[in-house]
């Protein structure tokens, strides 16, 4: 007895043109689970091409979406879709990092002071505040 080819079984062989912004960026492991996801989503911490995104949202590949997660805000070009989360290896392969490298920290020079002295008086204090201004 042959089965019968439903068109949803046909439909879901058929490659996606775009997948909900929530999938995408757990598959693309942005985030930890997709309810951390959505829940930056509705939260509005993710822009797609310059929109705020909501979790239903459709990305397609070309898109831009910008997130603030937890390891720093960034800004991904859409390259392929997924929508279940693999390994990072697969993962990488979502996006394009377009994030800019952070400006490093300024190093401050060594108090000139000597530090066996204990904390430093409101004299010392000040003449700190004073150099730390100027360096602005």
């Amino acid at each position: 007895m042959a089965r019968k080819q439903s068109k949803n079984s046909a439909e879901a062989k058929a490659p996606k043109t775009s997948v909900r912004l929530d999938k995408w960026l757990c598959a693309a492991r942005c985030f930890k689970t997709r309810t951390f996801a959505g829940e930056a989503c509705s939260g509005g911490k993710i822009k797609v091409n310059g929109k705020t995104g909501k979790a239903s949202t459709q990305v397609k590949p070309d898109d831009l979406v910008e997130a603030n997660t937890p390891g720093g805000p960034r800004v991904l070009r859409v390259i392929a879709l997924a929508e279940r989360r693999g390994p990072v290896s697969l993962a990488q392969t979502l996006f394009e990092d377009l994030t800019p490298e952070p400006e490093p920290m300024p190093v401050l020079p060594p108090l000139l002071r000597n530090q066996r002295q204990g904390r430093p008086t409101q004299r010392d204090r000040r003449r700190m505040e004073k150099w730390r201004r100027e360096e602005d």
